[in-house]
């Protein structure tokens, strides 16, 4: 029964699987003996609905089309191929094209019919296949004067490829929409590739010449302006020259200028340069724009010397109704450059030459000159030099280090290093710390900066993000160091970590507890009280470590020392007993116009005020626990002196004026100031204002905790000349 029913499904012409309803054929009259197995079976069969075929959402798809067009006289031909797929069974209406003349049609290389709907080229597919059709198609061209173009349609494809040849060299093609993605010249065509919009219409035009009849070319006119740069090196001279040419009248196509005997042309450029050909000792530029009306050319050349003279070549386009120009002279390396200017060439300040004819430069400039070509005079420019060694520059170096170490009672340590730089390029100061030293914080010109650690030791910036130092600037960075815990009695030591930058003079100063007695102190440092008195009156720093240098009153306890300026004034501070007095505050009144001055003095009770005029003045001094004293003297700002003062002990607010004459009060001055020096013998001094500065520091500025002591005793140091060395001290202690 099951092949009866498929037989005559065969013959009926239709898949029994693609029918909707299958009716079983009446089986002749009678009986039929079945198992109840197959009975159920059949009944399963023929209650069973048979499977639908549903079809494809689209008939067809064009994936691809290879648009390969070429111009010939007033015809655009060529070649459109197709390329896609067909889903449903049976014949597919597939629409490939329209708006094209279609002269043949091919698929496979057999001839294809096609039918026209409305405009559209339509082809019978078979399916379910993938095709690809070639068609024979051409277009219309529209020449209009000096304009050639015509309208692609594009067929509705995945992606749409176009392949053009139009006539003419380096033909300037547009299309719109779309994008271009080659061009090429060749045999006097040009050919372009290009993606289109799928079923966009694409414009495309370029420009033509028309072919007229020949006329008698105008005379070409045109002005030049010769820039010139000359760098003179060690092997050879260099000529950048930067050629402006305005033309006047004419189409030029081309340019030609002598090249210098011995001088090889090493580069032409341009925006309008087509070519650049040098033959029979001239340099010939072919423009790609003629009737652009300024040009603008780069050219550079060199000569190899091997003296130290020359004569500078000038550059000139042949022809020109006018050349002006400029040169600049650089020297490459060290060397004293003579530069002698003749005929039409006139000296100029280098700052006035063309910013772009700076711009090439790279070394130092000599000399810049100028020139207006005359016929009967020409520039000429002469050079003589003398070459001297090259020598390693410094890139950074410190003026001055000024050093504060305070030691804890545990024998731990904290120092704050101050640098005075001048810095040329150099990014980073290497620090190598001692052994379980580490940097806690560091900053440049006041502003904080994250020092950074590497393999080969600690890294502090010397620079920051939009910072451009002018002169010198301060670099500093505090560092910890656990060191040994003090015992009753014994032998320490303290070192400062090596830096990479010179450093002119060092200036320590440790301060211990007072607890302990501390000598016999040596190391790579000298003891400041050491020094000779030629040494204390050289100028050796300044701000911070109190390190001053003296002119009149001299060097105190071989530390502390005063030097006044013309405009400046100051003196020291002291008890009763001679001890210098810091903290105390001294105001200077002119008595003319009353503008004060208020300063206080610092851990040796100096002072100082500066731009003071000549004339009548009042000097107050104060400090708490004593009487307040105020001197009236005349002043002589030509002829600085100190002028010191002796505060009394008093247990009220009380003030001594003293009404003496200068002469008593310098008198008074001096001895005060031979009072302290002799007092002051020993290297032991009170603490200076770093160390109060790195105390509050401390207390809750710095990221770590420290029980600095609060009392002690400093002691000072100066080591010069210091490039990357270890400076140490060491020294001896007992409890007292």
């Amino acid at each position: 029964m099951k092949k009866t029913l498929l037989a005559v499904a065969f013959l009926m012409g239709v898949p029994a699987f693609a029918q909707d309803k299958v009716n079983p054929p009446v089986p002749p009259a009678g009986n039929v003996t079945l198992p109840l197995e197959e009975y159920n079976r059949l009944l399963e069969l023929a209650n069973k609905t048979p499977r639908r075929v549903e079809s494809a959402p689209l008939p067809y798809s064009i994936k691809r089309a290879d648009i390969k067009l070429k111009v010939a006289s007033e015809t655009v031909m060529g070649t459109v191929q197709l390329q896609g797929e067909t889903f449903n069974h049976g014949e597919t209406k597939v629409a490939l094209t329209s708006g094209m003349t279609i002269l043949d049609a091919r698929q496979e290389g057999k001839g294809l019919p096609l039918e026209q709907e409305g405009g559209t080229q339509m082809a019978i597919l078979p399916g379910p296949a993938e095709f690809s059709v070639v068609l024979d198609a051409g277009l219309p061209l529209g020449i209009e004067t000096g304009r050639a173009s015509f309208n692609l349609p594009v067929p509705s494809a995945g992606s749409a490829r176009l392949t053009l040849v139009v006539p003419g060299d380096h033909a300037n093609v547009h299309l719109t929409p779309g994008l271009i993605t080659s061009r090429e010249s060749e045999n006097g065509q040009t050919t372009i590739e290009a993606t289109l919009v799928p079923g966009q219409a694409a414009s495309i035009w370029w420009a033509t010449r028309e072919v007229l009849a020949p006329v008698v070319p105008r005379e070409v006119r045109f002005l030049s302006n010769m820039k010139t740069l000359v760098s003179v090196s060690e092997a050879d001279i260099r000529l950048a020259v930067l050629a402006d040419i305005t033309v006047v009248q004419g189409e030029p196509s081309q340019f030609r200028l002598e090249v210098p005997v011995g001088y090889e042309v090493t580069g032409t450029s341009g925006a309008s340069v087509d070519s650049s050909d040098v033959e029979s000792g001239a340099l010939t530029l072919k423009v790609n724009a003629p009737g652009q009306r300024a040009h603008q050319f780069l050219i550079s050349m060199e000569k190899p010397i091997g003296v130290t003279k020359a004569d500078v070549p000038f550059l000139t386009i042949k022809n020109s109704q006018r050349e002006t120009g400029e040169v600049l002279v650089e020297g490459v390396g060290t060397m004293e450059l003579t530069a002698t200017e003749g005929g039409s060439l006139k000296r100029m300040d280098i700052k006035e030459t063309n910013p772009y004819l700076r711009s090439l430069a790279r070394s130092s400039l000599q000399s810049a000159f100028r020139y207006h070509r005359q016929p009967n005079e020409n520039p000429t420019l002469a050079l003589e030099w003398t070459r001297f060694p090259d020598s390693s520059v410094l890139a950074a170096v410190a003026e001055r280090a000024v050093v504060t170490t305070l030691v804890t009672n545990e024998g731990r340590s904290l120092t704050e290093v101050k640098l005075t730089v001048k810095n040329q390029a150099q990014p980073f100061l290497k620090v190598e710390l001692p052994v379980g030293a580490t940097i806690v914080s560091a900053e440049i010109a006041g502003e904080k900066v994250k020092p950074v650690e590497g393999p080969d030791g600690n890294r502090v910036p010397l620079l920051r993000a939009g910072f451009r130092p002018v002169g010198s600037y301060e670099v500093s960075f505090v560092f910890m160091h656990s060191g040994t815990p003090f015992a009753k009695k014994g032998g320490s030591e303290i070192s400062l970590p090596k830096m990479d930058v010179p450093i002119s003079i060092l200036q320590w100063e440790v301060f211990l507890p007072e607890q302990y007695k501390v000598k016999d102190f040596g190391g790579d440092a000298i003891a400041a009280n050491l020094l000779p008195e030629s040494f204390q009156e050289a100028e050796i720093g300044g701000s911070g470590g109190g390190f001053r240098t003296s002119t009149g009153a001299g060097s105190i306890g071989g530390l502390a020392s005063l030097s006044l300026l013309p405009g400046q004034m100051g003196g020291y501070i002291v008890d009763p007993s001679g001890a210098v007095v810091a903290g105390a505050q001294v105001t200077v009144t002119q008595a003319e116009t009353g503008v004060q001055r208020t300063v206080v003095s610092d851990s040796s009770g100096r002072w100082v005020v500066s731009n003071m005029p000549s004339g009548r003045v009042k000097i107050a001094a104060s400090s708490p626990g004593f009487k307040s004293i105020v001197s009236n003297l005349n002043y002589d700002a030509s002829n600085p002196t100190t002028f010191s003062f002796s505060m009394q002990l008093a247990a009220t607010a009380e003030t001594v004026e003293v009404q003496a004459s200068n002469s008593v009060i310098m008198t008074e001055s001096r001895q005060i100031e031979r009072d302290i020096k002799q007092k002051d013998t020993s290297n032991a001094s009170a603490a200076s204002s770093n160390v109060f500065s790195l105390q509050q520091r401390v207390s809750g500025v710095l990221p770590v905790r420290v029980d600095v002591p609060r009392a002690g005793t400093s002691y000072s140091f100066i080591r010069p000349l210091v490039l990357d060395e270890e400076t140490k001290l060491t020294f001896t202690y007992k409890t007292k």
